[in-house]
């Protein structure tokens, strides 16, 4: 019996060896990475802006300097970014108002209705349609602003939605 209980003992013995060897490789762990969605445009502008973040992120601004540097905002925007402006072509048919601003612009936080000023600012925006009239410019890209004026333009903007 003792032959009979060897052989047994190294027949599972290989059978679990060769079934191991069989099954392949350990599964890969699957890892998920959890993205932030990319901010929102306001209703009536392009998805997504080229280009990321400017520097005027990393400055602070001066809401009464930004004040002064948006009475060029004014003309598209209206007083106080009250909007209200026609934009023709454009499927919301006026300029997004920053007066309250969209609840898509301002997003979840103060950081990321910063970030997404910035991105306007920086890389301006084409409005839905089949054409706009009016389309904001890239303030930053074409170095019609400063980094610190812009971060002024977002500390006066973020101060009328308060």
């Amino acid at each position: 019996m003792s032959k009979k209980f060897t052989f047994l003992i190294v027949s599972i013995l290989i059978i679990t060896i060769l079934l191991a060897g069989c099954s392949g490789p350990a599964p890969k762990k699957q890892v998920v990475v959890v993205q932030q969605p990319p901010a929102q445009a306001p209703a009536g502008a392009a998805v997504p802006n080229p280009g990321g973040p400017g520097e005027a992120l990393n400055l602070t601004g001066d809401p009464t300097a930004g004040a002064a540097v948006f009475e060029k905002c004014q003309a598209c925007h209206g007083q106080e970014g009250k909007g209200g402006k026609s934009n023709p072509g454009s499927d919301a048919g006026t300029i997004p108002a920053l007066n309250p601003a969209n609840p898509a612009l301002k997003g979840a936080n103060d950081q990321e209705f910063a970030t997404n000023l910035d991105l306007f600012i920086e890389h301006g925006g084409t409005p839905t349609g089949s054409n706009p009239a009016r389309s904001m410019p890239a303030f930053g890209d074409r170095k019609m602003l400063t980094a610190q004026q812009i971060a002024d333009v977002i500390a006066y903007v973020m101060s009328l939605n308060k």
